[in-house]
This record gives structure tokens, sequence and C-alpha cells, in this order.
């Protein structure tokens, strides 16, 4: 492999570069990464939704990353998920929805399935994402929706101790009718460390999200 091969990150949030070098540092510290980050992204999807401008954008961008060497390129923003592994789809493009393996383990784990967002706009896709995880393994679950409204605005002012604080809260309240809950947004995973007394399994995205994409890569690099 040469010096410009990279596995690359969408994000849609500066403070997503910090949790997935830490990550990467524990589990492929030899592995070169890049970071795009364009906020406008996620702000675009709230305000107009899943659009084809929306689309078109994600594009150019996976273009670009892929010309800069990504040979796999992570989205770490579950709203706009769906969107980018449509537009890679397209380009042929190899492309990890963070949270599709925490879709896949939640399914494999359990029937009733907690699903806790701090954005309304990501509960749409993670439960379509969630049912076609469900769909592909032959199995019917139930998708139970907490929007944790007061979350959010503590991680856009960077407080993310408090924004974690109700994430935790949100979740140990939805453990009450779950066999597992999973965490929307990789944003979240802080929280988990906060359930830990619970019995209920709590998944966020980040480690299963690039554990996937890591298998994804050394395939790659392998077939070359």
């Amino acid at each position: 492999m040469n010096k410009t091969t990279t596995l690359g990150f969408l994000h849609t949030s500066p403070m997503h570069v910090g949790t997935f070098e830490q990550l990467a540092g524990e589990m492929c510290p030899e592995i070169p990464l890049a970071h795009m980050v364009d906020e406008e992204l996620l702000r675009e999807a709230r305000s107009a939704g899943m659009t084809p401008e929306l689309e078109g954008r994600i594009d150019e961008l996976l273009v670009a990353m892929a010309q800069d060497g990504a040979v796999v390129i992570v989205c770490t923003c579950s709203t706009i998920g769906g969107c980018a592994e449509n537009a890679a789809r397209r380009r042929g493009a190899r492309l990890v929805r963070v949270d599709r393996a925490m879709a896949q383990q939640a399914v494999a784990q359990g029937e009733r399935i907690a699903l806790v967002a701090a954005l309304a706009s990501t509960l749409g896709p993670t439960r379509q994402l969630i049912l076609e995880a469900a769909a592909n393994a032959g199995k019917s679950v139930a998708v139970a929706e907490m929007l944790c409204e007061d979350a959010w605005p503590a991680f856009e002012l960077g407080d993310l101790t408090l924004y974690h604080a109700r994430i935790a809260q949100a979740a140990t309240i939805a453990t009450a009718q779950a066999d597992v809950v999973v965490l929307a947004q990789a944003s979240m995973a802080g929280a988990v460390p906060l359930c830990a007394g619970l019995a209920t399994p709590i998944l966020s995205s980040p480690r299963l999200g690039l554990a996937a994409a890591l298998e994804l890569y050394r395939g790659a690099a392998q077939r070359k």
C-alpha cells in the first residue's frame, strides 16, 4: 500500500474527529486516517430533509475523498447515512455507514429495540436501518423511539458531560421496555459508561462501525 492510501471519515461535526482518532489509535494505529468535516450537511438535512441536492453534495465529497486516497470512507452521521450509502453505491465507492453494524447487533440481541436519539432527524433513518437489518436477518422486531430533545443543545454548546448525562438518563428509562437500547448518534457513545450498571445492553456505533470499516479496508488492501 502506498503512503496516500487512507481510511476516510465524513463527519458533520468536528467533535467526531477526536472520537475516531482515539478509537483508531487503539484499533488500527498503523492505518493513516483522513477526515472531512462539513457541518452544513446536517443543517441542510434537518431543514430540508434528504434531497437530491444533498445527495449530490455528498457525492462530490466522496469523489474528492477517494481522489485524495481514501479507499474506504466511514460516514459518521446517522442522519445522512442512508443518503451517503446511495451516493457511494452509484459511484461504486466503499462506504461504511457507522451505525449499520450497531443495527445488526441490536437485531441479533433482541426483538424489543429502544431507539434513543437527540435529533428528530435521526430517528427515521435509524429506525429504517434497524428494520432493514431485521428483514435481512429474517427477524421481526418492535422499535420504540425516544427523542431526548434537551440533550442536543448541550452538544452544540460543547458541554459533552451534560450531553452524555442526559442521554444516559434517557437510555436508562428506555431499558424498562426493551431487550436492547440503541444510541442513534455516534456522539452519544460517551453515555455508555454511565449506564454500566444496567442489565439491558446499551449499544453505540463508533467502535462497531470502525471495526466494520477496518474489515473492508483490510480486505481491499489484500486484493491490491
